[in-house]
């Protein structure tokens, strides 16, 4: 819905600014012809040619955002020949370009086209049928476009394009800032998590891995849920790791994903609890974040399962679809309809993952018994 909403203010912000073009456009037109023709000037067809590039200047305008060298040259032909045609208007429309070309960052062209035109124009005066001496068309020339004017356009684009950069190295420092900022986060949640739970799990690695050699060392059977304990933690200690690793390098490539998921199946059986994984669709590659994000929730599901649910069986149906992932995960627990479930960490972590990569996850009882975990996760075009 947010991307939606600032898509359409983009579109609208991008209209606008085009109308706005044209508005400035027209009304400067405008405002040049009725200055040529309050000259009262005859209609002969050399005027008519004159007032055409006169309102053409204006209306040049109107593209300078998308084309500023362009409309910069057009301008200056449309200055330089109503000059040379004998209608005294000012340059006000080569003023306006030359300020979006500066503001644009090309000094240089408009360095060029501002003195080659302040030599053209006395020149431009001589060849009108007004038949001015020389010292006529240069004060005419001056009056048509005074350097002040131009040295005062240029001023203001450089103005314009020095803040517009202070404003973009303004908002890079505020994001270099940001990352830094939760750099440092990451780097504090690592050493929390480090010193809260390394020391834990190794005992309880520790612990089991004694109680298994010992029985071992006495010929007894070990009991499968002495070797789930002693596998889980291995396996915790792999996550905690890949954990840190991520969050001290947070471009660290996602040590699990959907490849995995079959281990955590044998780590299941290794339970007690019959599991079956099922693959549909072509199988394709995903992002990596849904592959990740899919392997997460296949784990907490199984890991709710086997805590809360007391169940026998439990299914994994991994579904490749056009444009999507979808995983369901079903156990035969004593879950029962109409009871709604707790939400405890870990299906608020699941439904977070899933939401920020804009899928759908529905987590609720059977109506046959039992629960259901259900993820739809994009993954882009078919």
């Amino acid at each position: 819905m947010r991307t939606g909403l600032a898509a359409l203010s983009t579109g609208t912000s991008a209209v606008w600014a085009r109308g706005r073009d044209w508005i400035i456009a027209v009304c400067l037109a405008g405002a040049l012809l009725t200055t040529a023709f309050a000259q009262g000037r005859p209609a002969t067809a050399l005027e008519i040619l004159g007032y055409a590039l006169i309102g053409g200047s204006g209306l040049a305008l109107a593209f300078v955002r998308k084309a500023p060298v362009v409309v910069l040259g057009v301008t200056w032909v449309c200055v330089a020949g109503y000059q040379a045609l004998g209608c005294e208007v000012p340059a006000v429309a080569f003023l306006f370009a030359v300020y979006a070309a500066v503001r644009a960052g090309h000094h240089a062209v408009s360095v060029a086209a501002s003195v080659t035109l302040l030599l053209t124009l006395p020149l431009a005066a001589l060849l009108a049928p007004r038949g001015w001496s020389l010292a006529e068309a240069v004060a005419q020339a001056r009056g048509v476009l005074e350097i002040a004017w131009l040295i005062a356009a240029g001023a203001a684009g450089v103005a314009l394009r020095q803040a517009e950069r202070r404003a973009d190295e303004a908002e890079r420092t505020r994001e270099e800032t940001a990352r830094l900022r939760a750099s440092e986060e990451r780097l504090h949640i690592a050493r929390e998590l480090h010193d809260s739970l390394t020391h834990q799990i190794s005992i309880i690695k520790v612990q089991a891995g004694v109680a298994v050699h010992l029985a071992r060392k006495r010929g007894e059977e070990v009991p499968a849920a002495l070797l789930a304990i002693q596998e889980a933690g291995r396996e915790a200690t792999r996550e905690l790791r890949a954990t840190l690793e991520t969050l001290r390098d947070d471009a660290a490539t996602p040590p699990h994903g959907l490849d995995h998921v079959s281990d955590l199946v044998e780590r299941a059986r290794g339970t007690g609890l019959a599991t079956t994984l099922t693959i549909e669709g072509q199988r394709h590659d995903v992002p990596t974040e849904v592959d990740r994000t899919a392997y997460r929730i296949v784990q907490e599901s199984l890991t709710n399962t086997a805590r809360h649910a007391a169940a026998t069986t439990a299914s994994i149906v991994i579904d490749y679809r056009p444009g999507m992932l979808a995983i369901r995960v079903d156990d035969d627990g004593r879950a029962t309809p109409g009871h709604a479930p707790v939400p405890g960490v870990g299906l608020l972590g699941m439904r977070e993952r899933v939401t920020a990569l804009g899928g759908r996850l529905r987590a609720e009882p059977r109506g046959e018994g039992g629960f259901t975990v259900q993820a739809e996760l994009p993954v882009g075009p078919a």
